[in-house]
């Protein structure tokens, strides 16, 4: 099989027609109808979950934020899967760790090529050996670890990715479009604030040292970069 994932959504027929596509891609599915039970079938470590929002019993923002809290599952990837498309929603569920949205009515092949970009950026075992040393910042590419001075970041995947490219590419200037294709492998269409708000939730756990932190400047009407000191 290609990838456990764990589809969580109330409605019977969403849940057959992510079921059918993915297991037609390869992939082991399983379900789960309301957000207090995928916290205890998140324990199995899926190597996806599909969750939709507006679940019964509790939704899935807290089960987002509930997952990601938790050592034991924050490294989960999550897409959210829901007819909202408010643009709060969208930008809550990012911050708390959601590594991608669709909303519904959605096309089964753009959900599956979805999924499989995000399992492979997951999935990457392409990090050079060694650390990196950068002021206070020390970063483990063999542990997938960062330290800043003697304390461990708690980094999501994607604000580890981001981090390490930045600081790979010291003075580098990246746009957000080069930083979708980098980071969430794949093109995503018209909303390149999902790197804005990866950026601003990766400045805020570095803003212990400013001067890491404010390292990673923004050039305006451009994208980002790890400043060159």
């Amino acid at each position: 099989m290609a990838g456990r994932i764990l589809i969580v959504d109330d409605e019977l027929s969403i849940r057959e027609l992510v079921k059918f596509n993915l297991e037609k891609a390869g992939y082991d599915v399983s379900e789960a109808a309301d957000g207090l039970a995928v916290i205890s079938m998140a324990k199995d470590r899926p190597d996806m979950i599909i969750l939709d929002l507006m679940l019964p019993g509790m939704d899935g923002l807290e089960v987002c934020r509930a997952l990601k809290s938790d050592r034991n599952t924050s490294g989960i990837p999550i897409i959210m899967l829901t007819a909202r498309d408010d643009e709060f929603d969208k930008v809550v569920g990012l911050e708390l760790g959601a590594d991608d949205y669709l909303t519904k009515p959605f096309s089964p092949r753009e959900l599956v090529a979805r999924v499989k970009a995000v399992l492979r950026r997951s999935h990457k075992n392409s990090l050079p050996e060694g650390e990196l040393i950068v002021g206070n910042l020390r970063l483990n590419f063999s542990r997938y670890d960062v330290f800043l001075g003697k304390e461990k970041l708690e980094l999501t995947p994607k604000e580890y990715e981001l981090l390490k490219l930045l600081v790979t590419n010291t003075g580098k200037v990246f746009t957000r479009e080069q930083l979708l294709e980098k980071i969430w492998g794949y093109e995503y269409f018209g909303d390149t604030r999902t790197v804005d708000v990866h950026i601003r939730h990766l400045r805020a756990k570095l803003e212990q040292d400013n001067s890491i932190a404010e390292a990673i400047e923004t050039v305006r009407g451009i994208g980002y970069r790890f400043r060159d000191s």
